[in-house]
């Protein structure tokens, strides 16, 4: 069920009898030379649609902006601060709590996103209203995504590509190995990522002059439906998992 469809009387069912909202998050920043902007929250949706169509659960709008300014060298960028974003998806999620939900999935597709998405989790249950989640596609399905990949890249490599082959018509075929040969493939084992221990970068324009990681050119349509299909059903288990919890066992524990 997705909620912007839906006329209020007939959300009254679901709010009445259900508990579980899943709310797709992305970003609108460079993907490199081959790939839209909004790589990460077409796909973000896209999970989020499938799931709740399996599932009958609610999925509620996309939020398509999130914590980007590692990319703002390049054209087209958008970000928000961190804690307007952590603001403002708590605000959110308080919304779905005033109707009834206390449990949240979070299906996020950017990785800037995360530890803010934790925060606003850690809020939520803190205070007792909700039980809120953070779930990453990619990180549901580590192996496969290893077998299907020499190179994956954290951003805008095969993976993504492939998945955007998938999903859309948006991603320029013909560009795959200017992104490789412009970006960096070979992320694990870059020399300057980390120095000593720590890392010494902030922005990707850091490491990779196009804006991407990984090899490209090991993307298609066939893997990016290949990786859909085995991370959706991770995230319908989950959606499950959460939806059977008693609530009272989702909350903090007291003080010893």
């Amino acid at each position: 069920m997705y909620l912007a469809d839906e006329a209020w009387p007939d959300l009254d069912t679901y709010f009445a009898e259900e508990s579980l909202a899943i709310v797709p998050l992305g970003s609108t920043e460079q993907h490199g030379p081959h790939l839209p902007e909004g790589t990460d929250h077409l796909i973000a949706e896209a999970f989020a649609r499938e799931a709740a169509d399996r599932t009958g659960y609610l999925c509620t709008p996309t939020i398509n902006i999130g914590v980007s300014p590692h990319h703002r060298q390049f054209h087209g960028t958008m970000w928000a601060d961190a804690p307007a974003f952590r603001n403002y998806v708590e605000s959110l999620t308080r919304n779905l709590t005033y109707h009834g939900i206390d449990r949240v999935v979070y299906v996020n597709a950017h990785g800037g996103n995360v530890v803010h998405l934790r925060e606003v989790g850690r809020r939520l249950r803190d205070s007792g209203d909700a039980y809120a989640i953070e779930w990453m596609w990619d990180e549901s399905i580590p192996d496969l995504v290893k077998e299907v990949f020499s190179q994956p890249g954290p951003h805008g490599g095969p993976k993504e590509t492939a998945m955007l082959q998938h999903l859309t018509d948006l991603v320029h075929d013909d560009r795959l190995e200017e992104a490789r040969d412009g970006g960096l493939v070979d992320w694990e084992n870059h020399p300057d990522a980390v120095r000593h221990g720590s890392r010494t970068f902030y922005d990707a324009i850091d490491n990779t002059a196009n804006g991407v990681l990984g090899d490209q050119t090991d993307a298609t349509a066939e893997k990016g439906e290949r990786l859909f299909e085995a991370a959706t059903e991770q995230l319908v288990e989950l959606c499950e998992w959460l939806a059977d919890r008693e609530f009272e066992t989702l909350l903090p524990r007291d003080h010893v």
